[in-house]
């Protein structure tokens, strides 16, 4: 018998499946004190949460048969999924199953927006029959920006049509022809400010989008614009949104989502061109049927027949698949997150795996979805996981091409990832070597020798002496430790590069600054958000000599 706890409020007629299973006892005990739940978490199997558990490594370290965490709903920020990664633990979702409940309280925000119901409702209700106050506008002929155009954004779009609305649509893996099916016109973040009517947000919360809408792209905004997220709290800078809206630039705003919930910000709150809902995008009888369902399901597949569906980390795999692979599978994630912040940060067309060595008498199909994640990741954040990576480079348009190459270059093991978009390309080799661990050894063309760190600074300049200097002392003005220094050069006093590891981020302003030394043609901080998912593991390689 399998034992699952349910610890938020989850749908009884979503878990009927769990409930009545032969194999399982379900036991729910809904606002645990966290207390409590570290008191019995280790008798259990599996936990079933919404968003009002906090799934913490502090927890987890009392769950000792925990095998799976179901997130009934999409988002997991309130797991922390690298504990569970650490422990073995799959962590699963239910990506899809909130999608129309998302959709639809998008336009009913949208809608309320509109025409002021909220507001006049309330005074409505309070004995005052004001007609005047309220007037609104219409949807008809005007425009919406649709930023993030994945499941939920693409059924936004389509709804607003038969409003007959203009949408523009942003999203780094949005093409020409998919808006063209959609009858929308493909537009850059800079389009929507200035043409949109209404905005909507459908974006992940990521490095990139947090604070996306910020003074700055407030200012770009048409006078009069309305706003809404029903995505993730922080892409929108709520400070920034409340000026614009004193100022009467920004005409209103609809918000389900937060920076910090619960909300009990007054500017917010009692502003009365600010419509509130405490996070209801997903919260329909039906959503949270399906979304009890999904994972209800994949609970009974994972322990029936390891089969796994929606795994937002890595899968179970076999001990000895396990043993070779484990540490490749973070400096897959790593290459992933690198190679596309090279690419200056744009979505791909184009995707190359090449590996070397032994790796290519291996199944490596894991390790290829893993590489794919990790570009993916950057623009979808949790979105993307080893499961859906593969659907979702179909989606966007993407084509990937792996190649297994019977040379070793060098080592034991090697594999190199390239991205392109049109005439631009990054590129990305990697080891791992025995009592050293994960190295990248090679940037584009450059050969180098380093160790993946949470902080690397990518600097590209002229061969000419002096230059690692000015960068220490510019870097050491500023407070800035270094950890490591790696030159590669392809000739003496041409091109070359520079990647440092530091101890701790760096602000526009120091890159700001350091493109100024003359020579230094581009500065970049590369940063990775998995240092520490994975130890290195006990898998022993040899480097070999080149040929």
């Amino acid at each position: 018998m399998y034992k699952v706890l349910v610890t938020d409020g989850i749908s009884s007629t979503g878990l009927k499946s769990l409930m009545e299973h032969p194999h399982f006892v379900v036991e729910r005990q809904p606002t645990l004190p966290v207390e409590e739940l570290k008191k019995i978490i280790g008798d259990y199997d599996a936990l079933i949460v919404r968003s009002q558990t906090k799934v913490t490594a502090e927890l987890l370290q009392a769950a000792e048969k925990l095998r799976v965490i179901a997130r009934a709903g999409v988002g997991v920020d309130n797991i922390d999924v690298n504990a569970a990664t650490r422990k073995g633990i799959i962590v699963i979702n239910a990506p899809g199953a909130n999608t129309i409940a998302a959709t639809e309280h998008t336009l009913a925000m949208m809608l309320s927006l509109a025409r002021k119901i909220p507001q006049a409702h309330q005074k409505t209700s309070a004995g005052e029959w004001d007609r005047n106050s309220f007037k609104g506008v219409e949807l008809y002929k005007k425009t919406l920006g649709v930023i993030g155009m994945g499941k939920i954004g693409t059924e936004v779009a389509k709804r607003a049509k038969s409003f007959g609305m203009n949408i523009l649509g942003f999203d780094p893996y949005l093409t020409e022809d998919r808006a063209k099916k959609l009858g929308i016109t493909k537009a850059s973040l800079d389009l929507i400010a200035t043409e949109s009517d209404f905005i909507t947000i459908h974006t992940p919360l990521t490095n990139d989008t947090r604070g996306l809408v910020n003074d700055d792209y407030l200012r770009k905004t048409k006078k009069g614009v309305r706003f809404v997220n029903c995505a993730r709290g922080g892409v929108i800078d709520e400070k920034a949104l409340v000026r614009a809206i004193q100022a009467g630039h920004v005409a209103g705003a609809a918000l389900d989502v937060f920076e910090k919930e619960p909300v009990s910000d007054p500017d917010l709150l009692q502003n009365p061109n600010i419509i509130v809902t405490p996070h209801l995008g997903a919260s329909t009888v039906e959503a949270q049927e399906k979304v009890a369902q999904e994972v209800s399901a994949e609970i009974i597949e994972i322990f029936e027949t390891q089969s796994i569906q929606n795994a937002v980390n890595m899968p179970q795999m076999s001990g000895e698949t396990q043993a070779k692979l484990q540490p490749y599978l973070l400096l897959g994630d790593q290459m992933g997150q690198v190679v596309i912040q090279l690419l200056n940060k744009q979505a791909p067309t184009k995707i190359e795996i090449n590996y070397y060595g032994d790796l290519i008498d291996e199944d490596t199909e894991l390790l290829t979805r893993t590489l794919l994640k990790g570009v993916l990741s950057y623009h979808l954040s949790d979105s993307v996981n080893l499961i859906n990576a593969l659907h979702l480079l179909k989606e966007q348009g993407v084509s990937y091409n792996v190649v297994k190459n019977a040379t070793n270059k060098g080592f034991a093991n090697y594999m190199e990832l390239s991205v392109s978009q049109g005439s631009e390309e990054a590129r990305i080799g990697a080891t791992v070597l025995n009592g050293y661990g994960a190295r990248i050894l090679k940037i584009n063309q450059y050969r180098i020798d380093v160790k993946p760190e949470k902080y690397l600074l990518y600097i590209k300049h002229r061969d000419v002496p002096g230059m690692i200097g000015k960068v220490g002392s510019l870097l050491g003005d500023h407070n800035i430790n270094i950890g490591t220094m790696q030159v590669g050069r392809t000739e003496v006093g041409g091109e070359a590069i520079m990647v440092l590891t530091l101890d701790k981020t760096l602000s526009a302003n120091v890159i700001q600054v350091l493109t100024g030394i003359d020579g230094l043609e581009e500065a970049q901080l590369l940063e990775l958000s998995n240092v520490d998912v994975f130890e290195p593991g006990q898998l022993e390689l040899e480097k070999v000599e080149s040929i």
